[in-house]
C-alpha cells in the first residue's frame, strides 16, 4: 500500500509518526467565531498567513442582552471557521487578528486552537496544511485520553454513508454540521482530484481504543475515493457526560 494511501492514519500516539522530522502534535483545529459582516476579513488574513483551507459555518451569538447593551452591541449573525494550523501559524495569526482586526475588542470574535491527535493520510495532511512549517516540540500530554472527536468533512449528502461505516465499527451517533470550504481547488494538487466548495462536517465521540478502526473504516467506505470524499481527523476529549451507552456497548466488545 502506498504510505499516502486511504488506510494509513498519522498519529501523535504512543507510538508517535514523525513527518519529516516533526510531532503531529504541533498541528491544532484552529476555530474562531465572528460576526457575519467581518468573516472576509478573517479569511483575507487567515489567506496572508498561509491559512488558505478553511470551512464555515454560520451560527448565533446568545450573550445576554443587559451584556450587549453595556457594549454597545446588536445580536448578530455569526461565523464559525475552522482551519487546520501549525504552533508557529498560530502565533502569527493570533498576533495579527489582535494587531489588525482587535480581536480583542469586546463583539469583534474569538479563536481558539484544539491539539490535533491523529489524521487520516499523509495527502490529507500536505493538503490541509499547504504553505506552512512545522517546527519540532515535545509529545502531546492530551496523548492518553479515554475519548477522541473525530471530525470527518465530507460532501454534502453522504452522512450516513459516514455513520454507517462508523458505526460497523461501535461507533454511537454524530452531529452535522453545513459547512463552505475555501481553498478546495488547491486539492488537485494533493490529492488527485477537486473538492466541491459545499461541505458536511460530522462530529462523532469515540472511544480511543476504538478510534483507529473506525478512521480506518470510515476512510475505506467513505473516503477520498469514495463520493463522500471524506477526510477525517481527530481530536483529544478530556472530559465527558452523556456517555453511558457507548461505555455499556464498550464493555461487551471487551468480553467477547
Amino acid at each position: 500500500m502506498d504510505s499516502c494511501g486511504p488506510g494509513m492514519i498519522v498519529s501523535n500516539g504512543k507510538d508517535t509518526t514523525w513527518l519529516g522530522g516533526f510531532y503531529l502534535n504541533e498541528l491544532y483545529l484552529m476555530v474562531t467565531i465572528t460576526e457575519r459582516a467581518r468573516a472576509r476579513q478573517f479569511l483575507a488574513l487567515f489567506g496572508r498567513h498561509n491559512v488558505t483551507v478553511t470551512l464555515s459555518t454560520l451560527g448565533a451569538g446568545t450573550a445576554r442582552s443587559e451584556l450587549l447593551d453595556y457594549f454597545g452591541l446588536e445580536k448578530t449573525e455569526k461565523v464559525v471557521t475552522f482551519s487546520v494550523v501549525t504552533r508557529s501559524t498560530w502565533r502569527g495569526v493570533k498576533e495579527a487578528m489582535q494587531r489588525e482586526l482587535n480581536i480583542d475588542v469586546p463583539g469583534t470574535g474569538i479563536a481558539f486552537i484544539i491539539p490535533l491527535s491523529s489524521i487520516g493520510g499523509k495527502k490529507p495532511l500536505a493538503f490541509l496544511t499547504d504553505g506552512q512549517d512545522f517546527e519540532a516540540g515535545e509529545e502531546s500530554t492530551l496523548k492518553d485520553t479515554k475519548y477522541e472527536l473525530l471530525v470527518v468533512i465530507a460532501n454534502q449528502g453522504h452522512t450516513e454513508l459516514i455513520m454507517d461505516a462508523a458505526r460497523e465499527q461501535q461507533a454511537g451517533g454524530g452531529t452535522v454540521l453545513h459547512a463552505k470550504g475555501t481553498g478546495m481547488e488547491k486539492a488537485e494538487k494533493f490529492l488527485g482530484f477537486s473538492l466541491v466548495n459545499e461541505k458536511e462536517m460530522v462530529f462523532i465521540v469515540v472511544k480511543t481504543a476504538t478510534k483507529n478502526r473506525i478512521m480506518r473504516a470510515i476512510m475505506d467506505k467513505a473516503g477520498l475515493n469514495t463520493k463522500a470524499q471524506s477526510i477525517v481527523f481527530s481530536l483529544p476529549v478530556t472530559g465527558t457526560a452523556g456517555m453511558r451507552l457507548l461505555e455499556l456497548a464498550g464493555d461487551e466488545t471487551d468480553g467477547d
